[in-house]
């Protein structure tokens, strides 16, 4: 049985979606830290640990976390001399998800693009995680604990106290 060429195109149409179709439902991020070393952390918004490395690293994560549910990641870097610092990595809505209006129709809309978490997107594809150094520890009377470091290791807040040397 052979469908009329508009029927056949209609029929597509209705049974299609527009971001699982134009788009995708997981991104790669980049993830870097200064100083270069940091191990990292990824937890997903139940606090299950969906991925565990040393930056400067790579990391596939769904822009879904279930039906009609964006996905919030939490990245965790660590070093031993510099304290912890946590980012929040969240997806957004995909614009076409909303292709569905014109093309995919109710499925795509209320069904296929929500259930594979292509209705959102995840803009951020890198993060760079600038850790502080720990001040546990240091005492500034002791003259023999020198560390010499990369301006982008300074935390902005001390930078306005630094002196130059001659």
């Amino acid at each position: 049985m052979k469908l009329p060429l508009p029927l056949a195109l209609a029929a597509t149409l209705a049974l299609s979606s527009c971001a699982s179709i134009v788009s995708k439902s997981r991104y790669s991020v980049a993830i870097s830290s200064v100083p270069v070393g940091a191990n990292v952390t990824v937890t997903d918004k139940h606090g299950k640990e969906v991925f565990s490395g040393v930056a400067p690293t790579a990391v596939t994560l769904k822009s879904g976390a279930g039906y009609f549910s964006k996905a919030t990641y939490q990245v965790k870097f660590s070093k031993p001399g510099f304290d912890d610092k946590t980012m929040t990595l969240e997806a957004d809505l995909n614009g076409w998800y909303f292709g569905n209006i014109l093309f995919g129709g109710l499925i795509g809309l209320l069904i296929v693009d929500p259930a594979t978490g292509a209705m959102f997107r995840i803009s951020d594809r890198d993060m760079q995680g600038v850790l502080a150094p720990s001040a546990q520890g240091f005492n500034p009377a002791d003259k023999t604990n020198l560390r010499i470091m990369s301006l982008e290791e300074v935390p902005t807040s001390l930078r306005d106290k630094m002196v130059p040397v001659q």
